[in-house]
């Protein structure tokens, strides 16, 4: 099984692996690869869609992720998760993500993780504020890919 490649991201965000991260097996455990893909998504909707964690009316939730696992990590490995946007809606995301060792052009792992937008205080799904549809519209796939 392969990954995917480096080429197929537009953003990368470095991530050092933690002694707690490793497993009784001496690899990076497999729950902790979704952290890794959270950080991802939440440093480029904070650094370029402008969200504000304290502050924001809106929040985005996590309604459904998914990875396959092509080659292992273990501290003290330096790693980046490769960042992209596979489809936008009115008030959900989906992103592909992968994960590669520093330098490396294959991943290690590669999945995607979909965020829901909602009011903070209501709870309900809201469009996604235009800041942040344009920073996202930047890494959809289909401009990565041209």
């Amino acid at each position: 099984m392969s990954g995917t490649s480096r080429s197929d991201y537009a953003y990368f965000k470095d991530i050092t692996t933690r002694w707690m991260d490793n497993d009784v097996y001496g690899h990076v455990n497999n729950v902790t690869y979704y952290s890794y893909f959270d950080t991802a998504a939440n440093s480029y909707l904070i650094e370029e869609g402008g969200l504000d964690i304290n502050n924001s009316e809106i929040v985005g939730f996590v309604v459904n992720s998914g990875c396959n696992y092509t080659s292992s990590i273990a501290y003290p490995d330096q790693i980046e998760a490769g960042l992209r946007v596979d489809r936008i809606g009115n008030s959900s995301v989906q992103y592909g993500i992968a994960i590669f060792k520093k330098g490396e052009e294959e991943s290690c792992a590669n999945g995607h993780f979909v965020h829901v937008f909602v009011d903070k205080a209501s709870n309900k799904s809201v469009s996604i504020p235009e800041q942040m549809r344009a920073a996202l519209t930047k890494i959809l796939r289909e401009k990565v890919e041209s």
